[in-house]
């Protein structure tokens, strides 16, 4: 049997045990061809209660396990990722549409992530303190306690394991909510693995479920921290919930990531790194290149080029042939993506490439003659489509860059890398990528937005994996009692 066979968890949700889930099922679904590949329980606020109660009583005693054993198990978790490397890209190239190396990039990062996350147990967890007393005088850092962890569909296993490894590392239990539309490959698969493991049962707990199920999470009063990915309209209604509660929030959110084109860079090269930025996994990634801002003297000669690489990338099922690109995730993603293009081509923008549909797969798109207020560019469009705008001078370009509510990657091609520097400086981002697209990920790297793409670098590192997933507590110690006058 392997680790994701369906005989194990159709009509199954992991809550502690595994349970039957009270909000119903659903259908797991192949976008790509419609098959149903099984059937997968949803969880209600009745299953988030109880896996909550049982992560907060498990929470204890796994915080107290030595750290070299939790060290073990995320060791453990990253070479059973490597292990079952095959089933688990069937399930992500099936489940989610992606192509079979972006779904190698998500198992080699989900193992790298649970690595990365093996030495937490044993970073430096406080530090001393002076004071004028005598006295010693320290914090440290302790768990949070149980973490609620949200993640989406588009990247589902690293979006899921950059959070879930770390909070688990740090002594927490988790309750995880994965999007119901990719409930094997990024919520099964880390349920089992974790499993396999060894983590100790009760507290890991994978929840599938829509919007209701993750407000119940937030609210439910076990959970002291919550991880959100997901558009910016969720991530705001998500801050609120949360801090109504009291309860702190990672928030990483949507994305219309900008790159600039400078007249001094190779086009051949921009226009490759360009068609990545905007066409991997169909440009649904948060870190797309929503905006291609080209300095007109080569503006003409980038859209030819990156027009001529849309114009010949594949567009098929993953599953059978070997395509560039797979199918968005559903009806309602593409009707929204069509929508934004033929606004902004009857708004006046010119079609250079692209633009049409077969069932799910959406062709590479390219949009040249491009104005700052046409929808395709200023909208995030979670597609691949990659809209054109010209500038004439450096101060233009970072002025149209910053010039979004969004903050979260921006690429720079120019053969001047202090230029490019210079320029990045002028314009709020939480990441920078100079003679490269803006779609990267380290495990060890600090990841966040700023503005309406999130709240900030809470993810990636041991420092942004300490301040997240930790509570920092004062402690001072005396030999004996201190004397006070009354």
């Amino acid at each position: 049997m392997g680790l994701l066979d369906p005989s194990v968890w159709t009509g199954k949700v992991l809550s502690g045990d595994w349970v039957a889930a009270a909000g119903g099922e659903r259908t797991v679904v192949a976008p790509a061809t419609g098959e149903e590949l099984g059937r997968v329980g949803l969880a209600d606020a009745e299953d988030v209660a109880r896996a909550s109660e049982l992560a907060a009583q498990a929470q204890p005693g796994w915080a107290a396990a030595s750290y070299e054993e939790r060290a073990r198990v995320l060791r453990q978790a990253g070479a059973l990722w490597e292990q079952h490397a095959g089933e688990v890209r069937d399930w992500l190239v099936r489940e989610a549409g992606s192509i079979p190396p972006k779904a190698d990039v998500e198992i080699n990062g989900a193992a790298n992530e649970c690595y990365e996350a093996a030495a937490l147990p044993s970073h430096p967890y406080g530090r001393l303190l002076p004071t004028t007393q005598e006295r010693v005088s320290l914090s440290r850092r302790r768990p949070a306690g149980v973490v609620a962890v949200i993640a989406p569909f588009n990247f589902p296993l690293i979006l899921a394991i950059r959070s879930v490894a770390p909070a688990l590392a740090l002594g927490n239990a988790v309750v995880f909510k994965p999007d119901p539309r990719t409930a094997v490959c990024g919520g099964l698969s880390l349920a089992r693995v974790f499993q396999e493991a060894g983590l100790p049962e009760g507290v890991l707990h994978v929840l599938p479920g829509g919007p209701e199920t993750g407000e119940a999470l937030i609210a439910d009063p076990r959970v002291r921290v919550v991880s959100f990915t997901g558009s910016t309209r969720a991530g705001r209604a998500v801050a609120e919930l949360a801090g109504r509660h009291l309860k702190r929030v990672h928030l990483e959110l949507g994305g219309n990531s900008a790159l600039i084109v400078m007249d001094d860079a190779d086009l051949d090269l921009a226009a490759s790194a360009g068609a990545w930025g905007s066409f991997l996994h169909q440009g649904q990634i948060c870190m797309t290149t929503g905006r291609h801002l080209v300095q007109e003297r080569v503006a003409e000669a980038y859209v030819e080029r990156l027009a001529a690489t849309a114009e010949q990338l594949p567009v098929g099922d993953p599953a059978t042939e070997q395509v560039a690109l797979g199918p968005v995730i559903d009806q309602g993603q593409r009707d929204r993506i069509h929508e934004l293009v033929t606004a902004s081509v009857d708004a006046g923008a010119r079609l250079a490439a692209g633009g049409t549909y077969e069932r799910l797969f959406y062709r590479p798109t390219v949009l040249a003659e491009v104005t700052a207020d046409m929808p395709a560019y200023a909208r995030e469009v979670f597609g691949p489509v990659a809209p054109v705008m010209t500038f004439s001078t450096p101060e233009e370009a970072a002025r149209l860059a910053a010039d979004s509510e969004y903050g979260l990657s921006l690429g720079i091609l120019t053969g001047d890398v202090l230029r490019a520097l210079d320029l990045a400086g002028r314009i709020p981002t939480g990441i920078v990528h100079i003679n490269d697209q803006t779609v990267n990920d380290e495990a060890h790297a600090p990841f966040g937005g700023v503005a309406g793409s999130g709240n900030g670098a809470r993810l990636g590192g041991a420092e942004a994996n300490l301040e997240m997933f930790t509570e920092t507590q004062w402690v001072t110690m005396r030999g004996e009692i201190a004397p006070f006058p009354f």
